[in-house]
């Protein structure tokens, strides 16, 4: 099958807060910089960013928790874990992956699984990993290839 456009890279993920001004500080804090900032009252956004990840084309946006954007699955209700979908989690590439965990923890995320290597296939894909939980419950990792 011939592809028909050819893409050239992950542009955004976009997340829901349930704080707006303390996601976008969180991941502010964990290096991404304010790229651009919006509101469209005819889908109930009344705060949306793109925080651009540095060197790179790509961002996380940032929704407020009523905002009513194209979603998979249900919206979780209020006090209940994030409800499972096809999108699993954000991985970030970083250059310390001990210290973006570390960093991390220190703004307020939770630990998921602590800093690891793992061989992944045959032949061996080395990576160091670590997951923690954003502060809307979204799983982040933080991973850097070791060799290839």
């Amino acid at each position: 099958m011939k592809a028909i456009a050819t893409i050239t890279g992950i542009h955004h993920l976009a997340l829901q807060a349930n704080d707006f001004s303390a996601t976008c500080a969180f991941y502010e804090a964990l290096g991404l910089v304010p790229f651009h900032s919006w509101s469209l009252p005819e889908f109930s956004i009344t705060h949306a960013a793109l925080l651009k990840i540095p060197g790179t084309d790509s961002y996380i946006e940032i929704f407020d928790k009523d905002a009513q954007v194209a979603a998979q699955g249900r919206r979780r209700n209020a006090g209940e874990t994030p409800v499972i979908g096809a999108l699993l989690h954000l991985a970030l590439s970083v250059k310390d992956v001990d210290a973006a965990y570390e960093h991390a923890l220190s703004l307020g995320a939770t630990s998921c699984i602590a800093p690891n290597d793992l061989s992944l296939g045959q032949p061996p894909l080395k990576v160091r990993n670590a997951l923690v939980y954003g502060l809307d419950g979204e799983v982040i990792e933080f991973i850097t290839m070791l060799e290839k």
